[in-house]
């Protein structure tokens, strides 16, 4: 390499090293390559054979990733949790502690300058660094349409920004409508081990492919639309007939709200306990959080039935206006009641034990909306049937599905929509490999 070259890779190692904030946005698997590959091109081995190699890991990472070096490195910075994106998201711009808002200028002018180093110019030091005859290959793809969305917004304007120091304020106000970190990256998530975690796959299940319960579904969607303009929403109790279908009616609002700031975060029963702890976490965000508990109930003297009790009713702290639980039971008294918990003459331990009693089985009132699923009757079972083998496009003659579907019920696990979607999964499945042989031919 010629000196010009290897000042200029030696430049960019120290505005690596020189980070005060952004540091984590060269932490993944590309930002490694590329500080690796800074370093092979500085230098070379001999025959650069590990110049060529870390230019092979810096190209496959990008590809894993399917971005540009470019687009990958603003998608971190907007995605980065750090202290001024985590300060950002709760308070004005103005309200920013000044030195922190300096530090991020800086860093900013630093990344700029790691972005400024494309892929083409790396590969060009590589071809110098290998004595090679041609440069090697560039990664490179088409930058996804994006327009209209926050995100392409900002990377567009950092794209064509002289100094993106000057777009502090800018970063700071996006921080503060959309979020940071893994709830920007994940619409669905979960918590485990104390922390959250995002869902990579999702249940793809649409509010129109639901059919049987459309009141309940109306409720629902007009309980999540108040979450979602601000104003106060309802905790909402889902109870009745397994399979059908309350589970998959929460799930659909992940996709039927894809666009906006909602977010799904499932917590299992065995967590509950950490109620207040994912609250005090979720309250200043940006997003709307529905707390998601499929199929609660509690045994006797559970502490999780406390936690969730301070939840849906509040303590000290104010609730969070942006948060709320959505819980489905196959019970309507969630607090499991035994013949032996009622008081009588021979059991007065307790003078109040009604009052205890009364507790336990109004706890599902705590709830401020309570939508209740009936099992499906013929007419209701055979409506979600002919609904799902339309989705399907199952060309039969409906007097024969209907039969069919019957039997399959009759035969399994009766009537409901969990078993109509199994039976129309199973005749589409047996309809394709065997058109032939099919008992649904």
């Amino acid at each position: 390499m010629d000196n010009q070259a290897n000042a200029r890779v030696q430049f960019l190692q120290r505005q690596v090293s020189s980070l005060l904030l952004y540091q984590s946005v060269l932490q993944g698997e590309v930002g490694n390559a590329f500080i690796e590959l800074l370093q092979s091109i500085r230098y070379p081995d001999a025959d650069a054979r590990g110049c060529l190699q870390a230019y092979g890991n810096y190209f496959q990472s990008l590809a894993n990733q399917n971005q540009n070096w470019e687009e990958y490195l603003i998608t971190r910075i907007l995605r980065d949790e750090n202290p001024f994106s985590r300060l950002a998201q709760r308070l004005p711009f103005a309200d920013l502690p000044p030195s922190l808002v300096t530090a991020a200028q800086h860093d900013l002018q630093v990344l700029q300058n790691l972005y400024e180093c494309s892929s083409a110019i790396l590969s060009e030091w590589v071809q110098t660094a290998a004595h090679l005859p041609i440069s090697p290959v560039v990664w490179y793809r088409e930058q996804e349409e994006l327009e209209g969305q926050a995100e392409f917004s900002l990377m567009d304007k950092l794209q064509h920004l002289d100094n993106w120091a000057d777009a502090v304020a800018d970063l700071g106000l996006y921080y503060q409508q959309f979020g940071t970190g893994i709830f920007v990256e994940y619409q669905a998530l979960g918590w485990q081990d104390g922390k959250f975690f995002g869902i990579d796959y999702p249940d793809p299940v649409n509010l129109h492919q639901l059919v049987g319960y459309e009141s309940q579904r109306e409720a629902l969607v007009k309980n999540t639309d108040f979450l979602l303009s601000g104003h106060v929403a309802l905790h909402v109790l889902l109870y009745g007939s397994r399979g059908s279908g309350k589970s998959s009616l929460v799930k659909a609002l992940l996709n039927h709200y894809s666009n906006t700031q909602l977010r799904l975060l499932e917590v299992t029963k065995s967590d509950l306990h950490n109620l207040p702890q994912i609250i005090q976490e979720l309250h200043s965000l940006p997003h709307k959080f529905i707390i998601f508990v499929d199929d609660l109930s509690f045994e006797e003297d559970n502490d999780t039935f406390k936690a969730l009790k301070v939840v849906l009713e509040g303590n000290l702290t104010a609730r969070p206006p942006n948060v709320v639980v959505y819980a489905t039971s196959n019970r309507r008294h969630l607090i499991r009641e035994f013949f032996g918990d009622r008081p009588t003459p021979q059991n007065q331990d307790e003078i109040q034990a009604w009052d205890t009693m009364q507790e336990k089985l109004s706890f599902s009132d705590r709830f401020g909306l309570t939508l209740t699923f009936e099992p499906a009757d013929q007419n209701k079972y055979l409506q979600i049937v002919q609904h799902l083998a339309k989705q399907a496009e199952i060309d039969m003659n409906p007097e024969e599905l209907a039969s069919q579907a019957l039997q399959w019920a009759t035969r399994h696990n009766g009537r409901s929509g969990r078993t109509a979607r199994q039976f129309i999964d199973f005749v589409k499945a047996d309809l394709a490999l065997f058109p032939d042989d099919s008992q649904f031919a």
